[in-house]
């Protein structure tokens, strides 16, 4: 965090800079300018050599600045990247060289000038003009020491895209992967849709909501916490193909995996299943994947992570097996269940009820989970565990669904869809009474879900994948924060 001697060197140099920003406007020159036409990314200039007799006309922010008597250097840097740019007294005139003098590392300009190469073979703008776009008050970190205080970087996310270039290309990156996956769904027929942000009810996922207040209507809301519910309404009214990339918020703890503001994607197409979902998910991961990195092999922390076709599908039960040695089929009680849970060290809640089918999720969550590595699809989930999802054929416990693991983490969740209205209001029940007994991520009743039901909705494969987890592996980051650009912190007490 700053310290007191750095907030009193700030507060000098922005003094100081506040002047020469008052003594720019005595000398008729706008310090905060209007619409520049920035002809050319510096991306693009770059593509030509110093023989091209083409003028450019670019704008950025100064990253770098000296001057020597009559001429002086400076590195100028957009989105694209960045270049150096050459002043001469001669070259701009008296008005000109005066402009170029009063310009700082951090200010914003646009330039006019032709290229040439440097004797260091430097590919530099030789500057005709130039035009100051807005000054510099508040100084950036030293170029050398960076911006390294990472809750500040994560509060000054603006500050941290100047000075880190490797945040900026992970940010790219991030929309890079959004507009992939829209670009593959739309290939394959799905349309993007847009649902409610503000729920009447709280459903779609075990999670403690946010609530707030509709004053007009005056009537108590949730902040969606998943779309599902309203996706499935509209294969309801024949949409048949749909996704929706989508902000849910979940009042939670915050850790390196999870932010309580957070994208996910969403797809459900009728007449499909969960066997459908898990080959649209392996087929669009994996390509994406080689997309951005020609690869289908990545690094991500200490462990190398084989993304290529096919994916590992195992049920829960048999994953369990192989590693804890839990055989479920064998177990012929909860009691049973829960002593071998507690054999392996499982610390149990005093007034929980078990039933064998939660230590089964518990054992897997607390002794499986982390050791997966390669892309894995669990599959067939205890139907306790999944109030949303179509029973397995022939089964009463059971149901079809999925998630995906890789390093550890799960990635996304899928299932049939439960379409059977009096199926799922029995559920629905049961949520009420989990909520009742004290559990606050249980969902409530929805009523207007089961009207919807009731009309008719078709089988249906739905599919959630959480957009900032598969960027954090995309990107080999450590923490969900390095790849949200404002995650949620708390308030700085000097604000408060």
């Amino acid at each position: 965090m700053e310290n007191k001697e750095t907030v009193v060197n700030e507060s000098h140099v922005m003094k100081e800079k506040s002047k020469k920003v008052e003594e720019l406007r005595l000398s008729g020159i706008e310090p905060y300018g209007r619409k520049f036409d920035k002809k050319h990314e510096i991306s693009e200039i770059l593509k030509f050599d110093e023989n091209s007799d083409q003028e450019f006309q670019t704008a950025g922010r100064i990253v770098a600045y000296r001057r020597m008597g009559k001429n002086g250097f400076a590195h100028i840097q957009d989105l694209t990247g960045k270049i150096q740019f050459y002043a001469k007294k001669d070259e701009l005139g008296d008005e000109g060289y005066e402009t170029y003098k009063k310009l700082a590392t951090g200010d914003f300009v646009g330039i006019k000038g032709h290229l040439f190469r440097t004797q260091t073979g430097e590919l530099t703008i030789k500057v005709d003009a130039i035009e100051i776009l807005s000054k510099n008050i508040r100084p950036l970190p030293d170029k050398h020491s960076g911006l390294q205080d990472i809750e500040m970087r994560y509060r000054q996310r603006y500050v941290d895209l100047v000075m880190n270039p490797e945040v900026l290309d992970t940010m790219k990156k991030r929309f890079e992967i959004i507009r992939y996956f829209r670009e593959y769904l739309e290939k394959k027929g799905f349309i993007e849709v847009e649902t409610p942000m503000l729920h009447p009810t709280l459903g779609g996922a075990s999670a403690k909501p946010f609530a707030t207040h509709h004053n007009a209507l005056d009537m108590d809301m949730y902040l969606r916490i998943a779309p599902e519910l309203y996706l499935k309404r509209l294969l309801v009214g024949g949409f048949e193909k749909i996704f929706e990339i989508n902000r849910n918020f979940r009042n939670e703890g915050t850790s390196v995996r999870h932010n309580p503001e957070f994208t996910m994607m969403e797809l459900y197409q009728a007449y499909a299943d969960f066997n459908d979902m898990m080959d649209i998910t392996e087929d669009l991961v994996s390509e994406l994947t080689y997309h951005l990195h020609g690869t289908y092999s990545i690094p991500y922390g200490e462990h190398t992570v084989n993304m290529a076709k096919p994916w590992r599908r195992i049920s829960m039960k048999q994953i369990v097996k192989d590693t804890t040695g839990f055989d479920f089929d064998a177990m012929n009680s909860d009691e049973e269940a829960i002593s071998f849970a507690k054999k392996l060290g499982i610390e149990l809640e005093k007034d929980k009820k078990y039933t064998k089918f939660g230590i089964l999720n518990l054992l897997f969550e607390e002794k499986v989970e982390s050791t997966i590595i390669d892309p894995t699809f669990v599959t067939d989930y205890p139907k306790e565990i999944s109030p949303l999802a179509k029973n397995s054929a022939g089964e009463t416990e059971w149901v079809d669904r999925f998630e995906i693991f890789i390093t550890g983490r799960e990635y996304g969740n899928a299932y049939s869809e439960l379409n059977d209205p009096k199926d799922q209001k029995e559920r629905f029940e049961e949520q009420v009474k989990a909520k009742e007994a004290g559990d606050d991520e249980a969902s409530e009743m929805d009523l207007d879900y089961i009207r919807a039901l009731e009309y008719g909705m078709p089988p249906a494969g739905g599919l959630g994948i959480g957009i900032d987890r598969l960027v954090m592996l995309l990107t080999n980051s450590a923490s969900i924060r390095d790849v949200i650009l404002f995650p949620t912190l708390k308030k700085e007490a000097h604000f408060e």
